[in-house]
């Protein structure tokens, strides 16, 4: 078999621990046979981070702005006990939130859904995807220890030194935790055309929900510029295709998504969507089947698999076991970015294979074949059969081959 060409290179960004073994392990079994791959590699391991100062982190998102499109293992956000573990000079800051932050971008995340595993809950129907803003919030946020009595304040001076003011925060009558959070109006704006673009790209409804009762400037100012560009921007372009536009507070949101049938875009802000989007992909079936791409509005993309680095599995295969660990949501990754380097560069035959690998993961699990993390939610007809990771790459090249043939 002639293997399919490339053109321009993706930007190829490796990661940590188990995911990191099914990154290798997805190349050689399901893309190089086929692919003559093409990728500009940079390792955001945590050593290598570690070792660079986190330079490879921000170098690579350049090299997405400039080629346009990549791929990206799931990757470790240190807390202590990794400092410790890994002896690291410092905790570093999420490989994810460097990048989204020097892309602009938005995060959008659905699951991936096969006959025989049903939604948690019955009336979902079809996919929800999750819009999550990619900037600020608690990512990147300032936080202090406060050892005891004492007043804190929030304050601002405008750069020209003629504005400035100061708001107490709470008068400390014993130790406690500070945190401050911001965002910039320019992102938000950005957040909200990926946000309208993409449902109108779909053919999506597209929800938003804040809490702009409680956070009346931070909340708020989101809401109302969200406002502001639907009305300026999109609203008769969503009224011609006959989708809608619809902003409600995130706990009626909530009710609402839980009752409905799917099918729609749900916007949210950095934390929620973090939370919301695993939420909503467990309730699909399991963090492995959710494909996850973060869009600039420069037209950058960024693919990655929506979940961690499945540190268990990685232990238990450091000490020579096998592991049934689910690399769906990373082949999706690969897919959908090698299926974007083809429509941006106009090689449907790429396109094609993305689309061939893609269905032979379906066609596997549906046949009853899949990882360990999937048989306790199978209901389908036929019995299903847990195999290792390996076994599980194997005979979906198997179905690969037969639909490339």
């Amino acid at each position: 078999m002639n293997k399919i060409p490339m053109n321009t290179p993706l930007v190829e960004m490796d990661g940590d621990e188990m995911t990191r073994i099914l990154w290798q392990q997805i190349k050689d079994e399901l893309i190089l046979p086929f692919v003559d791959l093409k990728t500009e590699y940079y390792d955001l391991s945590l050593p290598r981070r570690e070792e660079t100062g986190d330079q490879i982190t921000i170098d690579a998102a350049k090299a997405n702005k400039k080629y346009g499109v990549a791929v990206k293992c799931a990757t470790i956000t240190p807390n202590a006990q990794r400092v410790e573990e890994y002896k690291l000079s410092q905790m570093w800051k999420s490989p994810n939130g460097t990048i989204r932050a020097i892309l602009d971008g938005t995060v959008f995340r659905a699951p991936i859904m096969v006959k025989g595993i049903n939604p948690v809950v019955k009336n979902w129907k079809q996919p929800i995807t999750i819009a999550r803003h990619a900037y600020g919030d608690v990512y990147r946020d300032t936080e202090l220890r406060v050892p005891g009595p004492g007043r804190a304040t929030l304050s601002y001076a405008s750069e020209d030194g003629q504005t400035q003011f100061s708001q107490t925060v709470y008068d400390f009558e014993c130790p406690g935790v500070l945190q401050a959070l911001y965002n910039k109006d320019n992102s938000i704006l950005s957040f909200a055309r990926s946000c309208f673009n993409y449902a109108l790209a779909t053919k999506q409804s597209l929800w938003f929900s804040t809490k702009d009762t409680i956070s009346k400037q931070y909340d708020h100012t989101f809401k109302d510029l969200f406002a502001e560009v639907y009305e300026k921007e999109y609203k008769e372009k969503f009224e011609k295709l006959g989708i809608e536009y619809f902003y409600t507070l995130i706990d009626d949101a909530v009710a609402r998504v839980i009752r409905s049938k799917g099918g729609f875009i749900w916007a949210l802000k950095n934390y929620d969507g973090d939370v919301m989007s695993d939420m909503v992909s467990t309730a699909f079936g399991s963090l492995a089947m959710m494909t996850s791409v973060l869009v600039s509005p420069d037209g950058n993309f960024e693919y990655e698999a929506a979940h961690g680095t499945v540190t268990r599995h990685y232990y238990r295969y450091l000490k020579g076991e096998e592991t049934s660990t689910n690399p769906v949501a990373t082949i999706f990754a690969w897919s959908g970015a090698l299926r974007k380097r083809g429509e941006l560069d106009g090689l449907q035959a790429l396109q094609d294979y993305a689309d061939a690998l893609e269905a032979s993961v379906i066609a596997v699990i549906e046949g009853g074949v899949m990882t360990g993390d999937l048989v306790g939610l199978w209901e389908g007809e036929a019995p299903a059969r847990k195999v290792t990771s390996m076994e599980f790459l194997r005979a979906i090249r198997a179905e690969l081959e037969q639909r490339l043939a």
